[in-house]
């Protein structure tokens, strides 16, 4: 697995999020309680950007349609809807993170 830079410790606040491209790859960085995890932007059902949704604790909403996200696991913890329709969504992939002095650093394979 190789590690690249993708921010710094000090951009992200305790409850903040960020949408950072590194090469072909779009992560949503989180800092959830000092801990810092990192999921593909990209909602697994219509591509909507997750960064756009509303962070809650360590959850993240999908904007186009309410689905919710584990931020540091990227499981799907509650499905959204389109009107009255349930959805079945997949997962969202997390990625791991080292922390190089004030660097983050995603694993990417």
């Amino acid at each position: 697995m190789k590690y690249i830079k993708i921010a710094r410790t000090d951009e992200l606040k305790t409850g903040e999020k960020k949408k950072v491209t590194a090469g072909e790859n779009v992560f949503l960085l989180a800092n959830i309680d000092g801990t810092y995890y990192a999921i593909d932007n990209k909602c697994p059902h219509m591509g909507g950007s997750l960064f756009d949704g509303n962070l809650e604790g360590d959850t993240i909403t999908c904007p186009r349609h309410g689905t919710v996200f584990d931020v540091k696991t990227g499981k799907m913890v509650k499905n959204g809807k389109i009107v009255f329709m349930n959805l079945k969504v997949k997962d969202g992939h997390a990625y791991p993170i080292k922390i190089d002095g004030d660097d983050i650093l995603v694993g990417i394979e």
